[in-house]
């Protein structure tokens, strides 16, 4: 995952152009994509697909033809979607369209200008205050135009059609862990559930943010009830600890796993109610469509210094965050995919679970197994209105081992789904 992150991290990402297409073509390598292609123009829900922007170089250079700034070094140095600019012109003036971290003067910012025709440059504020006043060259070797929106899908079919979204922002440029960390773990996570036979189909989404999850919402509207829970991945691997946020619902399924296997592991962790900002579960959990969809990171957006600056970059990410983000991730589905409602077929008293096989047949002793605890827990509870997480939450049992006993039950004919 951490050698993804560093083959993702240098690429100029933007909510449109060539970034994103060389992003998809990497993960396409390590699960098969289907990639849309959305014109400009396009009307998705309230907002309109822009223009496509795409940049070949950017520079700021002083009177010896030093490049003072330069996109090449890293594409965090131009204002996103920074409109073509040739010009040379003087200190004083250039300083409207430089962009700085005054607080943090080695960094550089990540900025952008996506509605509204702008061009900037981004750099540390340390080299902003060694520049000597007298006139700059500036060049911005960049297009807007009709193009398309990119977005890409990843689908591990199920035994039903009943679907899990996991959805990740991809625009960000030169940002490792927002976002190209949650892509990391994305990909894993689809590589690990396509090695089972899930209950549920498991659809990933891989689009720039807000638009891109609008767009695919408005693509997919018609068929949107298939959508059952959902989960958005960002910042999945920084230092901080796992932090989850709830969907609109705060009572989704998805948020009841998600509390429970946190808590079950043990591992530090936070969990936040919903708020209408963030990453793109808002989007999915907006009132028309009001999905199930919470959102799983580390540190939260804003919640770390390097946020949307240069200090984001693989250093930033560590082999270990993603390793524990992808094993909740994959603790949180297996509860998920396995949390179904059965029904007793044997309701009156308790069926004899010894002569088929179920029950120790040692009688006398105190010490009740687990096991067999589980099984008289899930005959108790199987009525068609609770799922086998109502059972582990009630009983204090592990969820491994309530599901464990209902296979053990279902096969002996004595529940059915």
């Amino acid at each position: 995952m951490h050698r993804l992150v560093e083959r993702l991290h240098p690429l100029c990402r933007s909510i449109t152009g060539d970034g994103v297409r060389a992003t998809l073509e990497i993960v396409d390598e390590y699960v098969p994509l289907r990639v849309h292609e959305v014109p400009t123009g396009t009307r998705v829900l309230d907002w309109t697909v822009p223009q496509e922007w795409n940049i070949r170089d950017a520079y700021v250079a002083d009177s010896t033809g030093n490049r003072v700034v330069d996109f090449a070094a890293s594409s965090l140095h131009v204002l996103g979607y920074s409109v073509p600019v040739s010009a040379t012109m003087p200190l004083a003036e250039l300083r409207e369209h430089l962009h700085t971290l005054p607080d943090q003067p080695s960094w550089v910012p990540y900025r952008t200008s996506y509605y509204k025709p702008d061009w900037g440059f981004c750099l540390a504020q340390d080299t902003l205050d060694a520049l000597p006043d007298g006139d700059y060259e500036v060049c911005v070797d960049s297009t807007l135009a009709d193009g398309h929106l990119t977005y890409a899908e990843h689908v591990v079919p199920g035994r039903v059609t009943d679907e899990v979204i996991v959805s990740c922002h991809i625009c960000h440029p030169a940002l490792a862990n927002d976002n190209m960390a949650g892509v990391a773990v994305a990909v894993f996570l689809a590589r690990a559930l396509a090695e089972t036979t899930p209950y549920y189909t498991y659809r990933f989404v891989f689009a720039p943010g807000t638009i891109g999850a609008i767009t695919w919402l408005a693509r997919n509207a018609e068929r949107i009830e298939q959508v059952k829970h959902g989960l958005v991945l960002a910042c999945a691997g920084d230092p901080g600890d796992l932090t989850y946020k709830q969907s609109r619902r705060g009572d989704a399924e998805i948020d009841r796993v998600m509390r429970y296997v946190l808590a079950a592991s043990e591992r530090p962790h936070t969990v936040n109610e919903f708020t209408p900002y963030g990453y793109d579960e808002r989007q999915y959990c907006s009132p028309g469509f009001d999905l199930g969809v919470g959102s799983l990171s580390r540190t939260p957006y804003a919640g770390y210094p390097e946020y949307h600056t240069s200090a984001d970059n693989p250093d930033f990410v560590s082999p270990e965050a993603l390793a524990d983000t992808l094993a909740v991730c994959r603790e949180a589905f297996g509860v998920l995919d396995r949390n179904r409602r059965y029904v007793n077929l044997s309701p009156y008293g308790e069926p004899q679970l010894g002569r088929r096989g179920l029950y120790d047949a040692l009688g006398g002793r105190s010490d009740t197994k687990q096991a067999q605890m589980a099984m008289l827990w899930v005959l108790s509870l199987s009525d068609g209105e609770h799922g086998l997480l109502d059972v582990a939450e009630r009983s204090g049992l592990p969820f491994d081992t309530v599901a464990a006993a209902a296979d053990a039950l279902h096969g002996a004919g004595l529940i059915k789904a």
